[in-house]
C-alpha cells in the first residue's frame, strides 16, 4: 500500500493499455460492508488521480472501492508518443481495459470535466459498464468562454523554481473559480498539479495533451454530439454537479440537461467555478444520496 503525506493509504495499480502504455490508477479499498460496485473516478484535462484525495476515503468508508485514475499523460501513466491518441474515446477504451484486468462488470462513474466526457465515451463503447454516474461540472455541449479560458494555458510551459512558485501558478490559473482560497489551499492545489522530477518541479502531465485542444483546422466544422451519449448515462443513477460560477457548464446547457434528463439529481456549489472540488459539504451530500440508489 502506499500513502501520500496526508492522505488515506492506497494501492498503486498498473495495467496496460490496448497500444501497449503502461497507464496507473491510484486503488482505495473498500471498508467492510456487501459488496458494492466500485468507484471510478476520472480528472480532468490537465489533472491526474490525486484530485480525488478527499473524495476517494470519504466513499471508501463508505463500503466501495475505488479506483483514481491517472489518464495516459498524466501522473503516473505513460505518455503517448502519438498526441493523436489523447481523445476521449481512446481514454474510454483504456478505463474499459482497467475493468478488464480488474474483472470489474460495471462500476459508478465519477468525472470532472473531461473525466465526464470520458465517462460519456464508455457508456456509448459499453453500456453495461455504467451502474451510475456523477457528471462534475461538464456536460454534452461546453461554455465557449471555458474552452477559450483552458486552451489558454493548457501545454504551456511554467517556470516555476519553488512549491511557492507552483502555489503561485496555481492561484493564478484558478483564482476566478475559487475566490475564498487561502494560501494552504493553494498549496494544497499545486502539490496535486505539480510533480518533482530530477530536482525540478513540472505540470504532472505531457504538454502535447494541448494538440487535442486546438481548434479544428475548418472553423466551420461542427461539434460532435454528445447528447445521445449523455441521455444513455441517464438510464442509470445520474447526478450532475455545477459550479454555480462556471464558464464550462453554462446555466443554459445545465437547463437543457435538466429537460433531457428529468429524473437526473442536481446540485450547484455556491461561490466555486470550473471544477468543484467534490469535498465540498453540498458535493458530498449529492453523491452519498445518488450512491444510495446505485447498485
Amino acid at each position: 500500500m502506499s500513502v501520500t503525506e496526508g492522505a488515506a493509504p492506497f494501492a498503486d495499480r498498473f495495467w496496460t493499455s490496448a497500444d501497449g502504455l503502461t497507464l496507473h490508477a491510484r486503488d482505495y479499498p473498500a471498508a467492510s460492508g456487501p459488496a458494492r460496485a466500485p468507484v471510478i473516478c476520472i480528472h480532468g484535462l490537465t489533472r491526474n488521480a490525486r484530485d480525488f484525495e478527499d473524495l476517494a476515503p470519504h466513499l471508501a468508508a463508505q463500503g466501495r472501492r475505488v479506483l483514481a485514475v491517472d489518464v495516459r499523460g498524466r501522473g503516473a501513466s505513460a505518455w503517448d508518443p502519438d498526441p493523436s491518441h489523447y481523445s476521449p474515446a481512446i481514454y474510454a477504451a483504456d478505463v474499459l481495459a482497467l475493468m478488464d484486468a480488474l474483472a470489474i462488470a460495471h462500476a459508478v462513474f465519477v468525472g470532472t470535466s473531461m473525466g465526464g466526457l470520458i465517462a460519456m465515451a464508455v457508456g456509448a463503447l459499453r453500456p453495461s459498464a455504467i451502474a451510475a454516474t456523477v457528471l462534475n461540472d461538464v456536460g454534452p455541449e461546453l461554455g465557449t468562454r471555458g474552452l477559450a479560458r483552458i486552451a489558454g494555458y493548457v501545454g504551456g510551459a511554467a517556470v516555476i523554481e519553488t512549491w511557492n512558485d507552483a502555489a503561485a501558478y496555481a492561484q493564478r490559473i484558478n483564482e476566478s473559480a475559487f475566490p475564498d482560497f487561502g494560501p494552504e489551499d493553494w498549496m494544497t492545489f499545486a502539490r496535486r498539479l505539480f510533480t518533482e522530477k530530477n530536482g525540478r518541479l513540472q505540470l504532472d502531465y505531457d504538454p502535447n495533451i494541448a494538440q487535442g485542444f486546438k481548434p479544428p483546422s475548418e472553423p466551420s466544422t461542427p461539434a460532435p454530439d454528445l447528447w445521445p451519449l449523455f441521455e444513455g448515462l441517464a438510464a442509470h443513477p445520474l447526478l450532475t454537479i455545477r459550479g454555480a460560477t462556471s464558464d464550462i457548464l453554462t446555466p443554459a446547457i445545465a437547463e437543457h440537461m435538466r429537460l433531457a434528463a428529468p429524473d437526473m439529481d442536481y446540485v450547484e456549489i455556491p461561490g466555486v467555478g470550473h471544477a468543484p472540488l467534490l469535498n465540498e459539504p453540498e458535493a458530498l451530500r449529492a453523491i452519498d444520496d445518488l450512491l444510495k440508489r446505485a447498485p
